[in-house]
This record gives C-alpha cells, structure tokens and sequence, in this order.
C-alpha cells in the first residue's frame, strides 16, 4: 500500500496491490486515515490495481477519448452550422 498526501491540493492517494484491494484487514485500517481526512475536506481516492495488463487498459483507455472527442466535434460543427 503506498499512501500520498498532496497538501496543497487537499488529496489522499491510496494505491493498493491486487492483494490488498481484497483484503478486509487492510480495508478496516483504512477506515480512520478516511474519517481523518474527511474532517479536513479533503477527497480520499482509492486505486486498484486491476487484473488486466496496464498496457492494453491505457490503450483501450486512449481509443475511446479520441472517438469520444470526434464525436462531439462532430455534433458541436452540426450544432454551429447554419440550417438551410
């Protein structure tokens, strides 16, 4: 488990292995450093590692951004032309 506090943005960053995200011990040990943060107004982000290459998810990751992106290029140029 690697824990980083980023003061000046008010953000906890949990990173946590395949073994830790299922463990319920660690899960219990992470419920105070929560509530203390919380009473500071600061955003708790937990990631998990996945089960799937790194790679291939960033991948899949960045193809669908840049179809997404063309979309709505696309239906804002619609929107901005004017109708004949």
């Amino acid at each position: 488990m690697e824990i980083n506090v980023q003061d000046d943005r008010q953000l906890v960053e949990i990173w946590l292995t395949n073994a830790e995200k299922n463990d319920l011990a660690v899960r219990e040990r992470l419920k105070p450093v929560y509530t203390e943060y919380k009473k500071k107004k600061y955003l708790v982000a937990v990631y998990e590692s996945g089960s799937r290459p790194l790679y291939q998810s960033i991948l899949d990751l960045l193809t669908y951004n840049r179809k997404r992106s063309a979309e709505l290029a696309v239906r804002q140029h619609k929107q901005q032309r004017p109708q004949s």
